[in-house]
């Protein structure tokens, strides 16, 4: 959620930021400032009310009877009138409120401009895009052939978009998960979290997933619950309505989630294979970080997603988005996009944002600055530490062999417990 106090002191500013990530969000500010406008209006009315009231009890003791009546009556009426009023306040409050909660989060100075990926701009490149003395099969030739994916299976048993791994695939799954839990907590130091995979409203509220994408997210109506979309939203919310000590900054967690994501904007895209499904495993990695160390943090985050690319010897570039192509509560974000050589294109793994305290407000997460003065908002920051179909589609295609077999990368083995997948 965007600061008030800055939107009231720069409305102009606030107006451009926003309509770099498109016309339609500076358009949305509209209501929010002219509900504000009557909102301070409103409060200006009750205070004169309230002090009017003030004036009358003060005087009242000194008043004859007939000024006493007097005063009786007036002062009834201005409990009415401050009651509505009040009451009008409120109701702006809630307006505000829904508001403020459908408007991103504006982009940092040094997000480039564009409005969609044709905008976003490569920072790096690591490895090599493998050469091969064949023709590469995709990932989806592959596991038919190799017996490691099932997706016509999948399919039957929930429909379109819910993968089935079987056999060594099911197991290379699992190797993947574990490669790179233990790396996030082994050697980068992360505090792993198993979190539940459903969550309340006021999870979902935090990271930005409500009101705005309720729609793309499979909820228990029932329940009151939604089935996470990312273990972000999760960890998010470990210190929600919390005053950390400013020590203890930065945190620093991971966790493995499986994610549900309906993809109703995606209807179409991608289709073959497992580039784009709706049931998925993830690594996560999250920090609460002081404000004025968010973007060292950032860096750092998206240094340690990358690490899972570089041992597992896969290609890819890191970018960073353009205005127009960032998330919604982002303020600035990487993405890692890892070289799939069978399906021929680069496919992204894992998106690294920092949030500052769009996220933190929403989710009332703040600390102690040094002990003086009030708790100030953290800045939030995550990233994938990855997503496994795409890592399982770009290790499969880059590292198979000639004669139909999948060679394993040396950090994979001693989870896998083989250095090869054979037909």
């Amino acid at each position: 959620m965007l600061d008030l106090a800055r939107l009231r002191d720069d409305p102009e500013g606030v107006r451009k930021a926003l309509a770099r990530k498109g016309a339609q969000h500076a358009k949305a500010l509209e209501p929010l400032l002219e509900a504000d406008t009557r909102r301070r209006g409103a409060l200006g009315r009750l205070e004169a009310l309230r002090h009017e009231k003030r004036t009358i009890s003060e005087s009242f003791a000194k008043a004859d009877p007939a000024a006493k009546e007097a005063a009786r009556a007036k002062s009834k009426s201005l409990d009415e009138e401050i009651k509505h009023l009040e009451e009008a306040v409120r109701g702006i409050d809630e307006e505000i409120e829904t508001q403020a909660l459908i408007l991103p989060n504006t982009p940092h100075a040094q997000v480039p401009d564009g409005t969609d990926a044709a905008g976003n701009v490569e920072v790096r490149q690591w490895g090599k895009k493998p050469a091969f003395a064949f023709a590469p099969k995709a990932h989806w030739d592959l596991g038919e052939a190799l017996g490691i994916l099932d997706n016509a299976r999948g399919v039957k048993i929930a429909g379109s978009g819910f993968p089935l791994y079987t056999g060594w695939g099911a197991r290379l799954e699992r190797a993947l998960l574990n490669f790179m839990l233990d790396l996030h907590v082994k050697e980068q130091a992360y505090i792993e979290v198993f979190p539940p995979f459903l969550a309340n409203r006021d999870t979902m509220r935090t990271t930005g997933q409500v009101p705005k994408f309720e729609e793309d997210m499979y909820r228990l109506e029932k329940d009151g619950l939604y089935l996470i979309p990312t273990a972000e939203a999760p960890l998010t919310s470990i210190h929600r309505d919390e005053i950390l000590d400013e020590a203890s900054l930065p945190k620093r967690y991971t966790a493995y989630s499986a994610c549900f994501r309906r993809e109703s904007g995606a209807a179409g895209k991608d289709t073959r294979g497992i580039q784009r499904v709706h049931q998925f495993n993830k690594t996560e990695l999250m920090t609460y970080a002081h404000p004025d160390k968010s973007y060292e943090e950032l860096e750092r985050l998206t240094n340690d997603a990358e690490e899972v690319l570089k041992r597992l010897g896969l290609h890819y570039r890191v970018v960073r988005l353009c205005a127009g192509d960032m998330g919604f509560s982002a303020a600035m974000t990487y993405d890692l996009e890892v070289w799939a050589p069978g399906v021929g294109r680069y496919l992204e793994v894992s998106s690294c944002s920092n949030f500052e305290d769009f996220q933190a407000r929403r989710g009332a997460i703040r600390f102690k600055d040094g002990g003086k003065g009030k708790p100030r908002l953290v800045h939030t920051l995550n990233g994938s530490g990855t997503a496994t179909p795409r890592l399982f589609i770009a290790l499969t295609e880059t590292h198979q062999q000639a004669d139909g077999s999948i060679l394993i990368p040396e950090p994979l083995r001693p989870y896998l417990g083989t250095d090869r997948i054979t037909p």
